[in-house]
């Protein structure tokens, strides 16, 4: 019987590797592992791809009656549909413990580091001492630079650097900063992208306090590739908020040069930006100097200023 590998919904490029990635350990260890995605691949995760010899994933939405297993998120928010009605087997990611249960043991391994690929390459290394084939190694190593923003986010650990630095040479990539570099162009791209797309490219929901929370991120190498569509992305956040009944939707606008991020809100109480951030709204936006990471600077401080 298959058993599907899923990231999560509105994939990036941790999520899709680390699908691919976990499957093709399992399948080492004799499991019958498929890697599937839950929605379109970003401009920086087709590239990635590309580079390293895959084809886009299967896209798989629904686990009803399927066994599966999760890679890079354990919230219900942003797990398949119907999650409750099929087998979940294993977890494994780099952010908070979520709110999905099970009624069996499950393997679940989550590690406080940047990407779930630096979980998988201790879990090949260290745990099931098998080696990495060069393409996954390419893809994790991928993944590592662009969940970090080249090392710069909050989020990177020493690991993540080690870990990154080991894969690079199995995968044969003698400059990853290089690399990097053309995978954060990619992500970028905005050209010809409605911006109900871009909103959604890297987007989460969340639950804050009985609070319904929406957070998107855009990273770009430069500001100024928005500047002619800011407004339209702000009328896009206050579609979502109404078709959401959300209390709030950001996005997060990080200039991965300038190391900070513009945010965009849209929000019934704008006081809860000064109480996470110290910094008030001004007119649409506000600049955040330092902040890139949504899992370890923005939900943190937001659901602090929520809970208060």
């Amino acid at each position: 019987m298959a058993v599907y590998v899923l990231g999560h919904k509105s994939p990036d490029t941790d999520s899709v590797t680390a699908a691919i990635a976990f499957a093709e350990l399992q399948k080492m260890l004799g499991v019958d592992a498929v890697p599937c995605m839950q929605g379109t691949l970003n401009p920086e995760t087709e590239v990635v791809l590309k580079k390293f010899g895959y084809d886009p994933l299967e896209i798989r939405t629904d686990v009803s009656g399927e066994q599966y297993m999760l890679v890079d998120h354990s919230d219900i928010k942003q797990a398949p549909d119907n999650w409750d009605k099929g087998e979940l087997l294993a977890v494994v990611d780099h952010h908070k413990i979520g709110d999905i249960t099970t009624s069996n043991p499950i393997f679940f391994c989550t590690m406080p580091v940047g990407c779930t690929g630096t979980v998988l390459y201790c879990l090949y290394k260290d745990v099931y001492k098998k080696d990495i084939p060069a393409n996954v190694a390419g893809l994790m190593m991928s993944a590592i630079l662009s969940d970090t923003v080249l090392f710069k986010s909050a989020t990177c650990t020493p690991q993540d650097k080690e870990a990154a630095e080991a894969l690079a040479k199995i995968a044969g990539i003698d400059n990853i900063m290089d690399w990097g570099m053309e995978m954060a162009k990619a992500k970028s791209a905005v050209e010809g992208v409605s911006a109900r797309d871009l909103v959604f490219r890297d987007y989460k929901d969340f639950d804050m306090s009985g609070k319904a929370i929406g957070i998107g991120q855009l990273e770009l190498v430069s500001l100024d590739l928005v500047d002619k569509i800011r407004d339209d992305l702000y009328a896009e956040l206050e579609k979502i908020k109404a078709e959401k009944n959300a209390h709030s939707i950001f996005l997060m606008l990080t200039d991965i040069m300038k190391e900070g991020t513009d945010l965009m809100a849209v929000t019934d109480d704008p006081s809860i930006i000064e109480k996470a951030f110290g910094a008030k709204l001004e007119g649409k936006t506000v600049w955040l100097p330092g902040v890139m990471s949504r899992k370890k600077q923005m939900v943190p401080n937001l659901e602090k200023a929520c809970a208060a």
